[in-house]
């Protein structure tokens, strides 16, 4: 179809030579556009053809389609992009319905170097083919010949039948059913595509389908398989944590009297360490009596060893100054006859002196005799009187020693005396420790037995606390050992459990929202089977009478006539407790 369009306005920034923003106004009617050559007339027929979709180089006279953008001059910079703007006068919506929404339709066509162009209709994306088809539906576009380019009159003239047929179709206004055509027909050969592939998959899935009823055969064939495997599995399940509670119950039980019997143990040990505890406060109080009772008694032992030592040496010094004062006496006599004996030769001197003298008046020589024999015994009265004074000063000397050993004597007596008394006190006072001694001895020998009753008992209460440790021990150990087969037990009960449950909920699963006429049958035991090979899948089916629109059993009166069971065979019915649905169906088995 034929629609009219009319453009309005052409605005050009950066394309070939209009570097500045440009805008030419197409008014109704003709424009023309007049000017030398080289001013760039010819450029606005390329943005015009630029701006509907022209993607060939060589017709914008470039070897790229970026030489469209301004190269740069001496005096100006080369852009980065160019940009063409296309007004379209839309009042009379007349255009596609995708750009029918304003009065005007504005194309606008923006190339990047090195990112290329790009379309925008109505400030919205469009891809190249939509605005194509725009221009094709008006019996325009970028190729079309009412664009007269240079040289192409020439063309026209030269050209062939099909260029000249292309001509005489965009006059008759069909050239824009060409690009609707093509589109048709990439969508024709690929549904064909699709078709076949189509077909293809068909074939496929008939394979798949019967692969899928022998599956469906396998599946239900496994579904009764697995419901008796079910079965089996949650009466073996049931078996196993039936074992596990009750291996469980025994573990407890055993630990709660590994527990008494541990605690026992403890009592035990708790009193042996109490009576040990007790034994250890008194033995210490027992050693310090026995320690003061011994140093007590050394401390006397030795006091009296002391005093025995001191009486000795005391007698012996009493001999000796004994033995000093006699002789002392003895020299005193002997000093004093030795003082009479010269006092008397004194005398018989003076008497011979006087003698002498009378006698020496004429007799100088007996005088000079007398005289030598008078110097001579003067000499010896000297030596006799420094004698006499010698002796007279070891007299006195020897009395001051003898008052000395007298008051050394009596002070050595009393002192004597003194540890005669003191020895006779410390033997009084040993006598009486000796008696304590002998009273604590039995004191001490029971004390003595009675800490070596309470290191026995002590040792045996330590041997009775290691072994209650070590029954601890061993209760503990059994106790962690049962707490692990506890802990097993639980863990298996509760697997076990969790199976059920799941198995519960695949039951509650398969017996549906209904309800199977399966769980209000009862069999005797070995009829089971029997009860499955007849009825199958018929057992998952539910009671019915209460909903007559519903699916599964009702009650139906018994068959008239019915046949007889063969000679020998036994029915079922008496062996199965059912709902009266099933007395019909159980009487024919």
């Amino acid at each position: 179809m034929d629609i009219p369009v009319h453009f309005t306005r052409l605005r050009l920034l950066g394309f070939k030579s209009f570097v500045d923003p440009t805008e030419l106004v197409i008014a109704p009617g003709l424009t023309g556009v007049v000017g030398p050559n080289g001013c760039g007339k010819s450029n606005l027929l390329e943005a015009l053809r630029w701006v509907m979709g022209e993607n060939r180089p060589s017709a914008m006279r470039g070897d790229g389609m970026e030489d469209v953008i301004f190269a740069g001059s001496g005096s100006r910079p080369a852009r980065n992009h160019a940009e063409v703007t296309l007004t379209i006068d839309n009042r009379e919506r007349l255009a596609p319905s995708a750009f029918n929404d304003a009065d005007q339709v504005e194309i606008v066509r923006r190339i990047t170097r090195d990112a290329g162009s790009a379309f925008r209709a109505n400030g919205r994306e469009a891809r190249a083919r939509d605005i194509q088809i725009l221009f094709a539906d008006a019996s325009t576009g970028s190729h079309s010949p009412a664009l007269v380019r240079q040289g192409q009159i020439s063309e026209l003239i030269n050209a062939r039948p099909k260029a000249r047929r292309r001509i005489l179709e965009e006059a008759a206004g069909i050239s824009g059913l060409y690009q609707r055509r093509h589109e048709a027909e990439l969508k024709l050969r690929a549904t064909e595509t699709n078709l076949g592939r189509v077909g293809d998959v068909i074939e496929a899935l008939d394979g798949q389908l019967g692969a899928l009823a022998r599956q469906a055969r396998q599946a239900a064939r496994y579904r009764e398989i697995a419901e008796a495997l079910r079965r089996a599995e949650s009466l073996l399940l049931w078996r196993i944590w039936h074992d596990a509670d009750r291996e469980r119950r025994a573990a407890a039980e055993a630990l709660t009297a590994a527990l008494r019997a541990a605690g026992a143990g403890q009592s035990a040990a708790s009193e042996a360490a109490r009576l040990r505890a007790e034994a250890e406060e008194r033995l210490p109080a027992l050693r310090d009596e026995d320690a003061i009772a011994a140093a007590v008694l050394q401390r006397l032992t030795l006091e009296r060893d002391r005093i025995d030592g001191e009486a000795e040496m005391l007698a012996r010094q009493i001999a000796g100054l004994e033995t000093q004062i006699a002789q002392m006496v003895a020299d005193r006599e002997r000093e004093t006859t030795l003082d009479g004996d010269a006092k008397e030769v004194v005398q018989r001197l003076t008497a011979e002196k006087g003698a002498v003298e009378a006698e020496a008046e004429g007799h100088d020589d007996l005088l000079a005799e007398a005289r030598a024999a008078a110097e001579t015994s003067a000499a010896a009265l000297r030596e006799a009187e420094a004698a006499f004074e010698g002796a007279a000063e070891a007299a006195a000397q020897l009395v001051a020693e003898h008052q000395s050993a007298g008051r050394t004597v009596a002070e050595t007596r009393r002192r004597f005396e003194e540890a005669t008394r003191g020895g006779a006190q410390a033997e009084s006072a040993a006598a009486a420790v000796g008696a304590d001694l002998e009273k604590a001895r039995p004191a001490m020998a029971v004390a003595r037995t009675a800490a070596q009753d309470a290191a026995e008992r002590a040792e045996s209460l330590e041997a009775a606390l290691a072994e209650a440790e070590a029954g601890a021990g061993a209760a503990r150990t059994a106790a962690s050992g049962l707490k692990i087969s506890l802990a097993e037990a639980d863990g298996a009960a509760r697997a076990l459990a969790a199976e059920v449950a799941g198995l519960d909920k695949l039951l509650a699963r398969d017996r549906g929202s209904d309800g199977q006429i399966l769980d209000a049958i009862r069999v005797e035991p070995g009829f089971e089977a029997a009860l499955g090979a007849a009825l199958a899948e018929d057992l998952r089916l539910p009671l019915a009478d209460d909903d007559p629109q519903a699916s599964g059993w009702r009650a139906l009166p018994p068959v008239e006539d019915a046949p007889g069971l063969p000679e020998g065979a036994t029915p079922l019915a008496p062996r199965v407790a059912a709902p009266p649905a099933l007395a019909r169906r159980l009487a024919a088995i």
